[in-house]
């Protein structure tokens, strides 16, 4: 073990740790050069071929949307048929190798080194990594899924986009209503809770140990080095970094498609905007001009400060749900919900023998990809905003704290949806899914200022989840620099809003969902071998009464 003076760069570890000695030097395949008053900084192959792969994308999909979009949706079609139970199983090692490491004397190895602080508190911590985790989703998800789940188990009635239900692996509702609101609730939070912040723990853990303790550069190669050794910064590396970003930018592409479909909705049902592909379009290049404007103001100005915000916002609407809804079902609601969670969660995360395809494919398999595919960016960002924590600490956080928030949420806003069906107003169910949020809360007091608060929520998550994802790539395309020029920032930030747009020209809903999952696929076998890599990382570290440290 080396003791390493502590510095003021971030990059440096206070304490103890165990450094991979190498040679490579972070940025020394960089190009270097200025642009009139710009400079760019950047890795000459991850940058060029993740780019030009990325361009070539765009122009393509934009040229040709008629052909695209049946090319979308047989893709989408084909991976989640037959690799749904590939998902699965992926999904169920990520939480299992989190669940173990929490209680394994690994859990105190402290990011950073041994003697390393935390950067941010836990509010700003917490509001950080949740913003940028699952914000759309939620916004977009929170009325839809359960109250789309729970009508498939309660009536067999149409789910929309993502087909029907057959429950019988879960038992089955069999009209009653309390059976489909708790299975209903069981499969909505199977997809929200401890499955895809395993997903995102896993590699931001990986990020975080192999950059801050190991000291090599802030990207994804960096975490395999245990197992390729100096490969890693040849073409093996050069190709995860290239997965990674391109599996970012299609993840946050279908987020922000996601919220751009809501958010014109939104602003359809309050002011009589006209709806349609043209109306997201102009809300993708409104936002993302916001989210320039973000990404120049940098990290503490920019991301963090609009985190707090929209969760300070996103609390606030929950609670006055809360008080106006049905405030006694949600709170009991809340623990009953959580229970047929943790009971059904063997059939649910089970990935052989399913009878429920349309469920395990349409939604599972879709939402693991999705999910995988955002990792890079989450997990980066998450690595980043996390020094100073134990493992045990930053698992437990990251893993089973926005689980329960998660949890929380889907009661108060799904439960509320389902109350509101099983009362006669079935509005909500019979909207479209960007809408149903809108009828939801079209049924309590306030409802226009209310819906107002949720297109802005939807806006701010979409800048924040914009920004930070332009941080995420932009380091990893600089080789691992963590303080790249801006104009770089600025580029990925703007093709992201351009991948959105030609996606949602190119099938919408559909082609989103496609994308989302062929970015996950590949991505999906880079995060398993990550795992062994991470534990090999995490075994050579110092903790507290290992070898009298």
């Amino acid at each position: 073990m080396s003791q390493l003076d502590p510095a003021h760069d971030p990059m440096k570890p206070d304490g103890d740790v165990t450094p991979i000695n190498t040679d490579y030097k972070v940025g020394q395949d960089n190009l270097v050069f200025k642009l009139g008053p710009f400079g760019l900084d950047i890795h000459n192959r991850v940058f060029l071929i993740s780019g030009l792969a990325i361009i070539l994308f765009v122009a393509l999909t934009l040229i040709f949307p008629t052909q695209a979009e049946p090319i979308f949706s047989s893709t989408r079609d084909w991976l989640t048929a037959n690799l749904d139970w590939f998902f699965i199983s992926a999904a169920n090692v990520f939480v299992i190798l989190c669940l173990v490491l929490i209680f394994s004397p690994l859990g105190k190895v402290r990011i950073g080194g041994t003697e390393a602080s935390a950067d941010f508190s836990y509010l700003g911590w917490f509001s950080m990594l949740f913003a940028a985790g699952m914000g759309i989703g939620l916004m977009f998800y929170g009325v839809s899924e359960p109250l789309s789940h729970f009508t498939a188990a309660y009536g067999g009635t149409e789910m929309g986009e993502a087909g029907r239900v057959d429950w019988a692996p879960l038992g089955g509702a069999g009209g009653d209503a309390e059976a489909a609101r708790r299975l209903g609730m069981a499969a909505t939070i199977y997809h929200w809770a401890l499955h895809p912040w395993a997903i995102y723990a896993v590699l931001a853990l990986g990020l975080a140990i192999f950059s801050f303790n190991k000291g090599l550069p802030l990207t994804v190669r960096s975490i395999f080095y245990p197992l390729l050794g100096e490969r890693v910064w040849g073409w093996p590396g050069h190709v995860i970094d290239i997965l990674a970003i391109l599996a970012t930018l299609f993840g946050l592409a279908t987020s922000l498609g996601l919220g751009a479909s809501q958010a014109a909705a939104g602003l359809s049902t309050l002011f009589g905007t006209p709806e349609g592909v043209t109306m997201e379009v102009v809300l993708v290049v409104g936002i993302t001009l916001i989210a320039l404007i973000s990404v120049v103001a940098g990290l503490e100005a920019g991301v963090k400060r609009l985190s707090q915000v929209n969760m300070t916002l996103a609390a606030l609407l929950m609670l006055f749900v809360i008080i106006v809804g049905p405030t006694l079902g949600i709170l009991t609601g809340f623990f009953a919900n959580l229970g047929a969670y943790l009971q059904n969660l063997p059939a649910l995360a089970n990935p052989i023998g399913r009878e429920d395809a349309n469920f395990s494919q349409g939604w599972t398999a879709f939402y693991w990809a999705w999910w995988i595919s955002w990792s890079p960016f989450v997990g980066m960002f998450i690595a980043r905003v996390s020094r100073g924590r134990t493992v045990r600490e930053f698992l437990t956080a990251v893993l089973l704290i926005p689980s329960v928030a998660c949890v929380l949420w889907m009661t108060v806003f799904g439960g509320t949806a389902i109350t509101q069906y099983l009362g006669g107003y079935q509005d909500a169910a019979a909207a479209e899914l960007p809408l149903q949020l809108f009828a939801m809360l079209d049924a309590l007091p306030l409802a226009q200022i209310t819906s107002f608060i949720g297109i802005i929520l939807v806006v701010v998550f979409f800048v924040t989840s914009s920004d930070s994802g332009s941080l995420v790539i932009d380091t990893i395309s600089a080789g691992g620099k963590v303080n790249a020029p801006t104009p770089q920032r600025v580029f990925w930030c703007t093709f992201e809003g351009l991948v959105a747009i030609a996606l949602i020209l190119g099938g919408g809903l559909i082609a989103l969902q496609a994308m989302a999952v062929s970015a996950g696929f590949p991505f999906t076998i880079v995060l398993l071998v990550a795992c062994i890599s991470l534990v090999k990382g995490l075994m050579s570290e110092p903790r507290p009464g290992k070898n009298g440290s």
